[in-house]
């Protein structure tokens, strides 16, 4: 098993003698059981520190992996997943995790959190990347660049579903009861064919290259029933569509998308509140509405539903590159582009388009 050593070879004799001797090795299938075993007990762990990310990555996109382990008596101490998105036209990082809202070290220990921290710049020298990224809650590097354009939305669900509905900022429920009275209807999926044409169909609008289907069966696939696909119907025909993640007692809608019905019957509010409701009658108590940009459409949806923003932390250690990248659609190099991407196909941009969102990350 590959592990990478603490310190100068005097401390690794010492520490090789105890029996708490740290080390950080790389993840390992036989490993991965108790990998998720600490993911699910440590408070800063996210779903995105999942052992799956691992195979989801490497089966949908190819991308280098390494996730790390801090282990001491057998036991794991912290855990910090890392993968390489290489790309002419994006650049080289090295990304915890790309694809993710959420990341960085997540540790039991400060000395994990320590030796996991150096073998992710270690590793970021040996790769000659242009940065290491760390996608976190909450702040670890303020000395390195960072952005503060992402913030997330976060708020606890009531017990009773009427509250939780009562408590939607009156436009915005005005909005989600429009949907219940053009009687939509919301069906649990058992595969991604509906979801994938309604979320193509949405990115294609926004001029965003969609990802591949390979990458959502992989992951309805590798996170089994944590992976829920709510698909919302008028009269048996798609309206929208929610790739929803459960970790623990939250429920993450991640990946969604609506036909041109849906702006007619507010088929995107029905499908949010549905998806609320049968959290709520599960037993669920956090709604993450997930990341979004300042600035943008999305951002405001999430504030109408009542959800203030939190900051992300979205820390760089420069390597080769010399500024923070800023890959987002908000970038005014990439407005042209963006026009241009509206204006193909969408059989054409289902196409090509996971050639290019694979190295966005």
């Amino acid at each position: 098993m590959n592990h990478v050593p603490i310190g100068n070879e005097e401390n690794m004799e010492k520490e090789a003698a105890a029996p708490d001797a740290l080390r950080v090795r790389e993840l390992q299938p036989v490993d991965f059981s108790r990998w998720d075993e600490f993911v699910s007990a440590c408070p800063e762990a996210t779903f995105f520190h999942r052992a799956g990310w691992k195979t989801v990555i490497d089966r949908a996109f190819g991308h280098r992996t390494k996730f790390f382990y801090a282990e001491a008596g057998g036991r794991i101490e912290g855990v910090l997943p890392l993968a390489e998105v290489k790309s002419f036209l994006f650049g080289h990082a090295l990304v915890s995790l790309p694809f993710c809202v959420y990341g960085g070290i997540a540790a039991g220990s400060e000395r994990a959190r320590h030796a996991l921290d150096e073998a992710a710049q270690a590793l970021a020298e040996e790769w000659r990347v242009d940065h290491l990224e760390y996608r976190s809650l909450t702040p670890h590097h303020p000395e390195w660049a960072h952005t503060d354009l992402y913030v997330t939305f976060r708020r606890a669900i009531d017990p009773d579903v009427e509250k939780n509905l009562l408590e939607i900022p009156r436009k915005q429920r005005a909005m989600v009861r429009k949907g219940i009275k053009a009687g939509l209807k919301g069906e649990i999926e058992e595969g991604v064919d509906r979801f994938f044409a309604a979320y193509a169909h949405s990115v294609h609008r926004l001029g965003t290259p969609v990802l591949s289907k390979r990458y959502f069966e992989a992951l309805h696939d590798v996170f089994g029933p944590d992976c829920e696909v709510l698909t919302v119907t008028s009269d048996g025909g798609l309206v929208a569509s929610v790739m929803s993640f459960y970790f623990r007692d939250e429920v993450l809608p991640y990946y969604g998308g609506g036909t041109e019905q849906a702006r007619e019957v507010a088929g995107n509010d029905f499908m949010y509140w549905e998806l609320m409701r049968r959290a709520c009658e599960r037993g669920i108590r956090v709604f993450d509405y997930g990341r979004s940009k300042r600035g943008t459409g999305s951002f405001d949806f999430k504030k109408n539903w009542g959800f203030e923003p939190q900051p992300l932390h979205y820390e760089y250690r420069l390597v080769r590159g010399k500024r923070v990248p800023e890959l987002n659609p908000l970038n005014p190099k990439y407005r042209l582009a963006i026009k241009l991407w509206q204006r193909l196909p969408l059989s054409l941009a289902n196409r090509i388009g996971p050639l290019i969102a694979r190295s966005l990350g």
